[in-house]
């Protein structure tokens, strides 16, 4: 199974759409994970047209988003069960933030917020955050990622929007 994984797109604050490179790479996901600050719907609506999109509020959304959207969530894809957050704090603590959120914990946590990209796995627990794939603040580049599961196989990748 294929999850393509995106967060805080603020849009249309930084631009005005998705950098082409994450279409491309999220034409053939089984399922896309956005992880908040999502600011307008339309990203959403784009992002269902390749796939189903699960999606939870960020602190910079809109009052209508967060009404549509959850603060986390969490379900199962490919037999592994998956906690969606999107974070809050300080930058340098929303690991540590995110990680007391889910009980008992998931296999894979994604969350956003910091823009900071993470691809780690702390006592058996993925964490991911994809970076932002349109805000700079607080990292060098933008990004987004994809997580592939095999059966008890989980590969993640952070990929740079850079060309």
């Amino acid at each position: 199974m294929k999850i393509g994984v995106i967060s805080d797109t603020h849009i249309p604050i930084n631009t005005f759409d998705l950098p082409a490179k994450v279409y491309d790479r999220f034409k053939d996901c089984d399922l896309i994970v956005h992880a908040g600050d999502i600011v307008e719907e339309s990203v959403i609506e784009k992002l269902n047209l390749m796939a189903e999109t699960k999606v939870v509020q960020g602190n910079m959304d809109s009052s209508e988003i967060k009404n549509r959207y959850s603060k986390k969530l969490t379900f199962k894809a490919a037999g592994k069960k998956i906690g969606v957050i999107h974070g809050s704090g300080h930058p340098l603590k929303v690991l540590d933030n995110v990680a007391t959120e889910f009980s008992p914990k998931p296999d894979i946590i994604i969350f956003g917020h910091s823009h900071e990209p993470v691809n780690k796995v702390i006592d058996g627990v993925l964490f991911f955050n994809p970076g932002s794939a349109t805000d700079r603040v607080c990292t060098k580049g933008c990004s987004f990622g994809m997580i592939e599961i095999d059966g008890d196989d989980i590969h993640a990748e952070i990929i740079s929007c850079a060309d």
